[in-house]
């Protein structure tokens, strides 16, 4: 049996825009009777490294961008009286924008330059992190090798004040692929299940997986945040059959709902966040 959540879970927008109201005594907002619209609104930055002789998998990038938000989340530098805490308690106030940009060379070595993060999976991580190293191609296959997924996560920013060096990066490009189908998740691990059928570049597939890992976090207690802290955040991504999609999203699991500001239509179901924690029975 499926915990139900009595929250309502909205998202949207290699954008995302977040929506959520929460029932009285677990939220982390400041205002809860400002409409969010009318507050100061933030964009959390994320930049994709993505190297022409060796770009990481769309499943091990869409792993490391929801691992990186919550690696961003549990920092000490984004809680309590941290240096970046007031700007993540502003940019939840308001609408939980994400914006994943790519980088390569000499732009990704000044985004490193910038306070933030950088997470990073082995290539070919059935599920970030711990999973083991999935060999490469063969050699004369022509299949081109992908390198390790990194993400770096910055504080978020005014949605009209980005750094230079970031607001410079391209959105567009993060088409990514798998060369097959990814194992089955390990038993136990956290898996974001992605819709079936909805047709994602990765950019966006990524603001969307960080969304369900958001709702997660948000959703667990205080002792399970601390497990799945403790371990390193493992977590899958993965796309469900059509039949079980259906069934994730009548779970009362978190959902991510998409606004529809790019790519897909308002209201799309994109994400069912999926924790062992979440569930009972």
């Amino acid at each position: 049996m499926i915990r139900r959540n009595p929250s309502l879970r909205q998202a949207g927008g290699a954008t995302g825009t977040l929506d959520r109201v929460t029932s009285a005594g677990t939220s982390p907002f400041q205002h809860e009777a400002v409409s969010r619209d009318d507050l100061p609104q933030f964009v959390l930055p994320l930049v994709v490294r993505i190297e022409r002789s060796s770009p990481p998998t769309r499943t091990d990038a869409l792993q490391t961008a929801a691992r990186a938000v919550l690696i961003l989340l549990a920092d000490e530098r984004a809680t309590g009286d941290g240096p970046w805490a007031g700007a993540v308690r502003d940019w939840q106030d308001a609408r939980i924008r994400k914006v994943v940009r790519r980088a390569r060379g000499a732009e990704w070595r000044r985004a490193e330059a910038l306070p933030g993060i950088t997470v990073t999976q082995p290539a070919g991580g059935g599920a970030a992190a711990g999973a083991p190293e999935a060999p490469g191609a063969p050699e004369g296959s022509g299949v081109q090798e992908a390198g390790p997924a990194e993400v770096r996560v910055f504080p978020p920013v005014p949605l009209d004040g980005w750094p230079k060096d970031l607001a410079r990066l391209q959105v567009s490009g993060t088409d990514l692929g798998d060369p097959g189908p990814p194992p089955p998740p390990p038993a136990g691990v956290p898996v974001l299940w992605l819709a079936p059928g909805l047709d994602m570049t990765a950019g966006k597939a990524m603001a969307q997986a960080g969304h369900g890992a958001q709702l997660a976090w948000w959703e667990l207690a205080d002792a399970d945040r601390a497990a799945w802290r403790a371990a390193g955040f493992p977590l899958a991504v993965r796309t469900p059959a059509p039949e079980r999609w259906a069934e994730l999203v009548a779970s009362g699991l978190p959902v991510v709902r998409d606004a529809g500001y790019t790519e897909i239509a308002a209201g799309s179901c994109t994400v069912v966040a999926d924790h062992p924690a979440l569930r009972t029975g």
